[in-house]
């Protein structure tokens, strides 16, 4: 018990009692203050976690779309850059002289 004072003892023991009832639960309050902040900390790092798999999943779609449309587009530009040329040579003509030749050569 306290020391004497003027104030009434079952007052200084209800005091008494309530401080080391505080001072009993503040190590289970600490505690579950920590578990919960380690459970929000948990939380966060597997958003995080998702969020970085949804994007490279997207990365990896897109890059798989350009693969093929690259490899779809191989025959288009390679068949598009030799009409470019044979456009814009003389070969046309050329066979076509060939052509001529052969017949007339059959003919005679």
């Amino acid at each position: 018990m306290a020391y004497p004072t003027l104030v009434n003892d079952q007052i200084t023991d209800a005091v008494t009692q309530s401080n080391v009832k505080v001072l009993g639960d503040a190590p289970a309050m600490a505690m579950g203050s920590i578990f919960q902040s380690a459970a929000h900390s948990t939380g966060i790092l597997y958003e995080n976690a998702v969020g970085s798999q949804q994007q490279l999943a997207i990365a990896a779609q897109a890059a798989t779309n350009q693969g093929v449309i690259q490899i779809y587009s191989v025959d288009t530009m390679a068949g598009a850059v030799g009409t470019s040329k044979i456009a814009n040579s003389d070969t046309a003509g050329t066979m076509m002289s060939l052509v001529m030749a052969l017949k007339a050569g059959q003919t005679a």
